[in-house]
């Protein structure tokens, strides 16, 4: 006689695309923004049909056709959990769908994804955000409490942190490097120099110097790839496009990017300066900032960077050592 088995209960869920959900994470709370066209099939889902940990949405962005959840880090179905170096702070997004409009069934299936926000314990920074299934190792420097570095990952229109840390050979990689003030005069942000490594550690070896002479990006100029400065929008922000590569005889799929930031004053950085530039070789070297004149010591060499002390003294200008990665680069 077969003995009989205990019912079980099994919900099949499926998982969110990574790009149709953007997160900010603050010192407080925590900021999601879910494209409509959630499951990528052009069927725009009722905001009814998604929640945040129980939560409804903030608002609905018709025209942008997002939806838009804000919660405290302790509110929405929160589960809080702690390592040696991080407060972990994760929310639930459910898509449960409903019935069709006059009829008992569903075209589409129940997807959740998981979003994270993970916070330094023993550093003074602000946070770091992770969505929907990767964790990023980061390493900021927060200056006379009024200066935020940052590097990050983003999708090719620029608009949203990219939820994916995998590449293929070939592929762009998009990286935003920016600075957040703080009751502060006008700044501009450059990347002064930046070094792909397999650990994070911009001395380890081996690595691979693809911005150096204080912001002349020579992969291009070394590789004939595509890689460079995009034309600057924003003064506090600048953006990368780095070819993806792999290190040569190593095992490994993931490089870390290890940057020298610095911000300064707008009207220190109005000189044509050898020593504040972002220079790109495209049909020879041309400037983010319309100033190619600034790039004509990248063959040659560039003055050397000021020290902190000589920093301070001459203007309200700061720098720091920001660190993105694992990136994962596929063959």
């Amino acid at each position: 006689m077969l003995e009989a088995k205990p019912e079980s209960k099994f919900e099949q869920w499926d998982p969110m695309p990574a790009e149709s959900v953007a997160v900010q994470c603050s010192e407080t709370g925590v900021h999601v923004e879910v494209r409509q066209n959630l499951l990528g099939n052009n069927q725009l889902i009722h905001p009814a049909d998604l929640s945040l940990g129980g939560c409804e949405a903030r608002r609905v962005d018709s025209a942008n056709q997002l939806i838009i959840y804000e919660s405290d880090l302790h509110s929405c179905g929160s589960q809080q959990t702690m390592t040696e170096d991080s407060l972990i702070y994760t929310f639930t997004l459910i898509y449960e769908p409903s019935a069709l409009a006059n009829t008992p069934i569903l075209k589409t299936s129940a997807a959740m994804t998981y979003i994270q926000c993970y916070y330094h314990r023993k550093h003074n920074v602000s946070s770091d955000d992770v969505m929907p299934a990767w964790t990023p190792y980061t390493a900021t420097k927060v200056a006379a409490e009024s200066f935020y570095f940052s590097l990050n990952l983003m999708t090719d229109d620029w608009k949203f942190k990219r939820a994916s840390n995998q590449y293929f050979l070939g592929d762009v990689i998009n990286i935003e490097a920016s600075v957040s003030q703080y009751n502060h005069m006008p700044i501009r942000l450059f990347v002064d120099y930046c070094v792909a490594t397999l650990e994070p550690d911009m001395n380890a070896e081996p690595k691979y110097v693809f911005i150096q002479n204080l912001g002349c990006l020579v992969d291009s100029k070394f590789t004939g790839s595509k890689s460079q400065f995009r034309p600057r929008s924003q003064d506090d922000k600048l953006h990368i496009q780095l070819e993806a590569f792999r290190f040569q005889q190593q095992s490994s799929d993931s490089i870390y990017i290890v940057c020298n930031v610095r911000a300064e004053s707008i009207s220190a950085s109005a000189v044509i300066s050898g020593e504040s530039k972002a220079c790109s070789f495209i049909d020879g070297w041309r400037s983010a900032d319309a100033n190619d004149e600034a790039c004509g010591c990248c063959d040659t060499g560039c003055s050397g960077p000021r020290t902190a002390r000589d920093v301070m003294a001459v203007d309200p200008m700061l720098e720091g050592e920001t660190i993105l990665g694992p990136i994962e680069i596929k063959m």
